[in-house]
């Protein structure tokens, strides 16, 4: 036997006791409970205190005819208004706030903040030495020095509307729906304005109505509209609005909508909890596998007169191209208004056509139709080019999302507008008389995170050579195109660089920085950003990305339990935009009470190639992202010494919880904690577009089973053997609580411990209750992951 020397012991038994000292310790272990100031400490990470801290890089143009343009910049302390001549590269303050401010006092006899002019409207002259501004309700003209300044009787264009959005930015499920316009008909319903805000339309007593601004008159447009056979409504599965999802004509005469038929579908069941006798909620809810569904009869409305015009066509699905509703997205005028074009999706999502009505007649031709294997989806709108008669269509039919342009007379391919690979992910502008489209897309600068959305230009003509990258830098951008498309306004940022907003030429080229975004207090506080991660997916090949919360203040040689916050897709991933911001939930803030967090897009969620959202198609529960997220972690922790593998918690909500509870059941060993909030369990459940879409349709088989039960979590719940919280609002009206009731059940069967929080009344986001939660979901990751005890009943802040 080899003989070991006392000083190599020595050497040896020093390094495990330093060890020990170092680490943090595993589960069962005892460690200091954490206390309030823990708590608090943590709540300084959390949106709400961080984004304020974050002070401008955000521009939105408003282009002037001789292009220059003017946007409302955030400064410490308010905001300004800038005026830019790209011509000339110039950026100045479109007019003295403090003189323009004290000139405008001294007419309204009220006292005004220089940086918080609270101006609607803004258009400066064309010598750039007056402004007119809309202000309190009233006009106002002064040259830019305020040196004489008074009320106006000049108009400014609706053009002209302040705008704060950040440029580029996108609305998520729902968006395009069409319907909210802030303004509201005499008892409180969004109205749907026409293009020239003389008007709106809106819905009561299931039937449509149009209000006049000017006079408020309301009339009666539809009188045949019924319970659940409405007009304008969008009110099944897990959507409820009163909006009306209606498209205006050009001219302002007419509107494209449906009258949806939801009479025969089948229906939810929701008691509210207060003293006395309940309040029942029906809902409209159909569910895969069901005879009836909410179905749309296409109609054209004539505003001015009632007219009604059919189409000619048999009643769609309630599907859409976009996502799982229907959207107004889906409607295209022509614009004399004597055509409309519209898209037509299938129960299971697995064809799409593409029609145009003739909308005095109701005559309705198919011009082209799209079938895929697994379902289609678009992740950009389709385009009618009215002038030429062509249209372009979306399609990942080469496994990757590209345009094409389509004869809309023949339904004959043209050409493909985009190729190669990385998924085109929004169309930004079509210019009909340049012939030039602009367009985002994911992953087509190599070496680069797949996530991050580039920008492109790219002809429409036959002639057309590669497109144009004209955002070149690392990042993720936001564009905003010039009338002409001679320049852009470009906002690029990663997840762990803020924002940089640059004013580039037609082919990219730099023409001067606008904006950066001042980080300085966000950083003084001890912020720091996620760190980016890539690892490899269950298959060892395909690499995944997502981002990695760690504690600000690491201790050296400390190994860290950690905690995956899941959502599985497919409509989306974990990770979410790969732009800056300040806050991500509270990822942040859960890590600094001791947490490795983590956010991984495994296979299974957009944003790349068709494959490799399909990746679980028919498989929702059996795969749901987790194999993936498990092969993700185990190499995070070969990257990341300070991982500790044997530690790992999971959480998420909605899909989420679902796949939360996958992974506990179907990788008991592996996952040790886990918290799963408003999960749809079973898709048996759960409204029928989520389900048939990704799951397929619902097949029974001969021993009275079916397709959709394997991947049921409640016939898995057995195998539980980590710690379980379970959690739902009573009123969750999209993902109903029955869905968690069923795992609660089983678990019962099973004879397994776990916990339950059944929030009272809430919906699907928790409302008032959702810090409760959040407190609760960090007790119990501090008790039962890190080992220790979390502060008695904290309050959130």
């Amino acid at each position: 036997m080899r003989r070991i020397m006392p000083h190599v012991i020595h050497r040896a038994l020093a390094a495990l006791i330093l060890a020990v000292a170092f680490s943090a310790p595993t589960a069962g272990q005892q460690r200091p409970a954490l206390t309030a100031d823990d708590y608090a400490r943590a709540e300084r990470f959390l949106t709400a205190t961080v984004t304020p801290l974050v002070v401008g890089g955000s521009v939105t143009p408003n282009w002037l005819p001789d292009e220059r343009f003017w946007y409302r910049n955030a400064i410490e302390g308010g905001a300004e208004f800038i005026v830019v001549d790209p011509a000339r590269k110039t950026r100045a303050r479109a007019f003295n706030h403090e003189k323009i401010a004290a000139a405008v006092g001294s007419i309204t006899g009220a006292k005004l903040d220089p940086l918080n002019l609270a101006i609607q409207r803004l258009l400066p002259s064309a010598d750039g030495t007056s402004v007119t501004f809309s202000l309190g309700g009233r006009l106002f003209k002064c040259d830019v020095e305020g040196v004489t300044c008074g009320t106006s009787d000049e108009s400014i264009p609706p053009a002209a509307e302040v705008a704060d959005a950040p440029a580029g930015g996108r609305g998520g499920r729902g968006g395009g729906r069409g319907g909210a316009s802030g303004r509201m008909s005499s008892d409180g319903k969004p109205l749907n304005m026409s293009p020239d805000g003389k008007r709106g339309v809106f819905i009561r007593d299931w039937n449509l109505w149009v209000h006049d601004v000017a006079t408020r008159q309301e009339r009666q447009l539809t009188t045949d509209g019924v319970k659940y056979f409405g007009y304008a409504t969008d009110n099944a599965g897990w959507t409820s609005s009163d909006r009306a999802i209606a498209l205006w004509s050009p001219d302002s005469k007419k509107v494209a909508t449906q009258q949806q038929d939801e009479r025969d579908v089948g229906e939810m069941y929701f008691v509210n909890t207060v003293p006395g006798h309940p309040v029942l909620r029906v809902s409209k809810y159909p569910l895969p596998g069901d005879k009836a569904m909410a179905m749309l009869h296409r109609v054209i409305v004539d505003a001015d007169t009632g007219r009604i015009v059919r189409l000619q066509m048999e009643p769609d699905f309630h599907r859409g191209t976009l996502s799982d509703n229907i959207s107004v997205r889906d409607y295209s005028w022509s614009p004399d208004g004597s055509k409309l074009a519209l898209a037509s999706v299938s129960r299971d999502h697995k064809q799409v056509w593409l029609r145009v009505a003739d909308t005095a007649t109701g005559a309705v031709r198919t011009v082209m139709e799209e079938k895929v294997a697994t379902h289609y989806e678009s992740r950009a709108a389709w385009q009618v080019l009215w002038p030429k008669n062509e249209l372009i269509w979306y399609s990942e039919r080469n496994d990757w999302g590209n345009l094409y342009l389509y004869d809309l007379a023949t339904g004959a391919l043209k050409r493909p507008i985009t190729t190669g690979e990385g998924p085109v992910t929004q169309i930004e502008r079509v210019d009909e008389k340049t012939r030039m489209l602009w367009f985002g897309a994911n992953g087509r600068e190599k070496g680069r995170d797949p996530y991050f959305t580039s920008f492109y230009r790219v002809s429409l003509d036959v002639t057309a050579g590669r497109p144009v990258a004209v955002t070149p830098e690392d990042g993720t951008h936001a564009i905003a195109v010039s009338p002409s498309g001679r320049y852009l306004v470009d906002t690029v940022s990663k997840p762990d660089a803020p924002p940089v907003v640059t004013l580039r030429d037609a082919d990219g080229n730099l023409v001067m920085a606008l904006e950066r975004a001042n980080i300085s207090k966000l950083t003084a506080t001890g912020w720091k950003p996620p760190t980016p991660i890539k690892m490899k997916a269950a298959d060892g090949k395909t690499d995944l990305y997502g981002l990695m919360f760690t504690p600000s203040k690491m201790d050296p040689g400390a190994r860290y339990p950690i905690v995956n916050q899941v959502y599985p897709g497919p409509q989306t991933g974990s990770t979410g935009s790969r732009a800056f911001t300040a806050a991500r939930g509270d990822r942040q803030a859960l890590a600094e009470l001791g947490f490795i967090v983590v956010t991984i897009d495994g296979r299974g969620t957009p944003g790349r190639s068709k494959s490799f959202m399909d990746a679980y198609y028919g498989a929702m529960g059996r795969d749901n992202t987790i194999p993936d997220q498990v092969a993700g972690m185990k190499d995070l922790a070969r990257q990341f010494p300070f991982i500790d593998i044997d530690r790992v918690g999971i959480w998420g909500h909605s899909g989420g919880g679902f796949a939360t509870t996958s992974a506990m059941f179907r990788f008991p060993d592996f996952f040790k904690v886990g918290i799963a909030e408003s999960g749809n369990h079973d898709q048996r459940n759960y409204e029928d577009d989520w389900g048939e879409r990704y799951q397929g349709l619902l097949v029974k088989n001969a021993d009275g089973s079916d397709s959709y039960e394997v991947e049921a979590n409640q016939n898995f719940a057995k195998d539980l053997k980590g710690k379980l919280m379970l959690a739902h609002g009573t009123m969750d009206t999209n993902v109903p609580p029955s869905q968690t009731l069923l795992v609660v059940e089983a678990l019962i069967k099973a004879n397994k411990d776990f916990d339950l929080i059944m929030l009272p009344n809430q919906a699907h986001g928790y409302g008032a209750m959702s810090q409760y939660m959040m407190r609760r979901r960090w007790d119990y990751f501090v008790k039962w992951l890190l080992g220790t005890e979390p502060p008695r009943e904290y309050r959130m802040k």
